[in-house]
């Protein structure tokens, strides 16, 4: 094109007259709906339902983040998650090695349903995909910009794929490229203990248990049941700001790739914030103490904390969506996945 059509030093006349006005207007009412959101309602979403994404800590039952208010009698929730994970390890220590780089796709098929005014249940259904990911570019690019590349990724730089964890010089875990299976199936309840008032926040207990569906060979499972009992609790505060916490205690059994197994505890912090009646964003704390010990590395024996933070769009009147990032705290220095992406869509109805 001519350079004349950008260039000019005439001012604009015909229809691209106004172009720059109507500039200035949209972006004025962008900042407007920005400073004030619209009147929200004191209903809120809940904490995202985070779990330990870790490779091999994820075999274990690892009770979701969750609110402390039930369904309604007869209501129905079907809720499909799809959470991508990273994973890079690189340690070497007298008894045990770890060298992971890869990433999975956790496809999650969540059914609820409110069986009395204060009780529900739940099934979790989840299948597994290990490849190579394709976050690493984005990853390279936010460490360069701000801590810079962390070792484990400098000293993998030319591994596409690597999953091998040795002890006493004999491999215990691994996996190929490319392997796809079922999960560990859950069944869940919660049962709500008292109800939000003035001063008081509201308190439900939990439990689950883990069934054996999983490949074990692939480690896609453990290969046995796991137990968990929790409480979750949330408090409004102001109108448009809810707090969340979960406190959970799970009891796994059998071993995984040989290693003996503990109780584990985990917990959750999160505040979010109603935008509007459709709109929240919300930020959390999560933390999972490590399901193993005296393993030798502190990729396994280290504890997990990590942050997520990220948006509720309820898209109609029975669906929501919802997408969150979460980045561990520990700079992999811990057994904390290096990163996950999720998205998660849900439908609500009256049975």
């Amino acid at each position: 094109m001519p350079a004349s059509i950008f260039h000019t030093d005439r001012p604009p006349s015909g229809p691209g007259r106004g172009l720059p006005r109507r500039r200035l207007a949209l972006t004025a009412l962008v900042l407007l709906c920005c400073a004030f959101p619209s009147r929200a309602s004191a209903e809120g979403f809940g904490p995202f339902p985070v779990r330990n994404f870790h490779p091999l800590q994820q075999l274990v039952l690892s009770m979701p983040g969750d609110r402390a208010a039930v369904l309604r009698k007869g209501t129905v929730d079907v809720r499909l998650e799809l959470a991508e994970t990273a994973a890079i390890y690189r340690e070497e220590a007298p008894q045990a090695s770890a060298t992971a780089k890869f990433e999975t796709l956790r496809s999650g098929l969540f059914l609820r349903y409110g069986a009395t005014d204060k009780l529900e249940v739940a099934v979790e259904i989840p299948a597994l995909y290990r490849y190579r990911g394709f976050m690493e570019g984005a990853i390279k690019a936010v460490e360069r910009a701000t801590t810079g590349l962390a070792p484990a990724r400098r000293a993998l730089d030319g591994t596409s794929y690597a999953y091998d964890i040795s002890r006493g010089g004999r491999q215990v875990v691994g996996g190929r490229d490319g392997a796809v299976g079922l999960g560990d199936a859950s069944l869940m309840t919660k049962y709500q203990l008292l109800s939000e008032t003035s001063s008081l926040p509201a308190l439900a207990l939990r439990a689950a248990v883990k069934l054996p569906t999983g490949d074990e060979g692939q480690f896609f499972g453990s290969g046995s049941p796991d137990f968990g009992i929790g409480l979750a609790a949330e408090k409004s505060l102001g109108g448009r700001w809810i707090l969340y916490a979960n406190v959970n205690g799970v009891f796994p059994t059998g071993r995984i790739a040989g290693l003996p197994l503990q109780p584990t505890l985990s917990g959750l912090a999160a505040v979010e914030y109603l935008w509007s009646e459709n709109v929240s964003l919300t930020l959390q704390f999560d933390y999972y103490s490590p399901p193993f010990h005296g393993v030798g590395l502190r990729a396994l024996d280290k504890g997990v904390t990590e942050v997520a933070a990220g948006f509720n769009y309820r898209l109609a009147e029975k669906w929501l969506w919802q997408v969150y990032g979460v980045e561990n705290t520990d700079f992999i220095t811990g057994s904390a996945a290096d990163f996950t992406l999720a998205t998660l869509v849900t439908y609500r109805f009256r049975s």
